[in-house]
């Protein structure tokens, strides 16, 4: 857990890569640079939106889209595969300020699945888009397209692989490739979220995990905090595990790392696994999860610029 205090009128950042069986035993120092040299860029530009005197809507964007352009993570390029071998991709924002949302499910074809939840919080008369419908969308406002074959990576297909030889479950029971996602709070006190993920390795049906849903796995409410979670999604979405940390914070005066342990320990108890970033009105930045390890970073306006993987860092 950390948590870091700020006045309103300061900024700061949390960005996460996923929640799974990450650890020192398993991971590699080598692949263990690797990702927090691709977290620390992320972090990076979130954080030069917000040194500048930007938006947290602005900066939960730029952050996020780092995250779904690098393969190392499970959103966009380097999204797992879906059981019959393709790509679905979801993604949510959330503007604190006014509470307005945008979320986006089964897309593949927009490059950067988070501007399009933008573009729909921002200019359509929707909140939640899906498929073929979200694709149209996409190319009404003029969206980045890329042929589907874009996201997809060797290695991704290899786990995908690796799933169906054991016909043990419906779930990757490593859960290590995960959500990515990211949390601000801008200069003027103005709270963002933002998550993209690929969902699920051999996931079918169309499922839908909570990274999409408002209130799920994506919330922002100045009044309280914003929160971006990566994890079980069913789960998640039965707990309803963004507004729940939001209404302990607004209603039940918990701070905001109270509400997030409480919450996640409530995800548990149902069998959920993952993890948890939030950030409140005042700036306080915090994280927990129940795995191994969570790619995070953090960075504020004192020059903390932390990422990490394992459990005790």
């Amino acid at each position: 857990m950390t948590e870091a205090t700020h006045s309103s009128s300061r900024w700061s950042l949390a960005i996460h890569g996923g929640a799974g069986a990450m650890s020192p035993e398993i991971m590699d120092e080598a692949m263990a640079a690797d990702y927090r040299a691709a977290l620390a860029q992320a972090l990076d530009a979130g954080a030069a939106v917000l040194r500048a005197g930007g938006t947290a809507i602005d900066a939960v964007t730029a952050a996020v889209c780092a995250l779904e352009d690098d393969a190392h993570f499970n959103a966009g390029r380097g999204a797992v595969f879906t059981y019959h071998e393709t790509n679905e991709l979801d993604a949510a924002i959330m503007d604190g300020r006014t509470r307005a949302a945008g979320s986006v499910c089964a897309v593949t074809r927009t490059r950067n699945p988070v501007r399009l939840a933008r573009t729909v919080m921002e200019q359509g008369p929707h909140v939640f888009l899906a498929g073929s419908g979200a694709e149209e969308f996409a190319r009404d406002h003029g969206m980045e397209e890329v042929d589907p074959a874009w996201f997809a990576t060797d290695e991704r297909r290899r786990q995908l692989h690796e799933f169906k030889a054991r016909k043990d479950g419906w779930f990757d029971a490593d859960l290590k490739f995960g959500t990515v996602g990211a949390v601000a709070c801008d200069a003027q006190g103005n709270l963002a979220a933002a998550t993209s993920t690929g969902g699920l390795t051999g996931k079918r049906w169309n499922r839908i995990g909570d990274s999409p849903v408002i209130g799920a796995g994506t919330y922002a409410d100045n009044r309280a905090c914003a929160v971006s979670c990566t994890g079980t999604g069913e789960v998640f979405i039965r707990v309803g595990v963004g507004h729940e940390i939001a209404a302990r914070v607004r209603l039940a005066g918990e701070s905001l790392a109270q509400a997030t342990q409480a919450v996640l320990g409530e995800v548990g108890e149902m069998g959920g696994v993952g993890g948890i970033i939030a950030v409140d009105a005042q700036g306080n930045l915090t994280h927990a999860f129940n795995t191994k390890g969570l790619y995070r970073g953090f960075a504020d306006h004192t020059g903390r610029a932390d990422v990490a993987i394992f459990t005790g860092e």
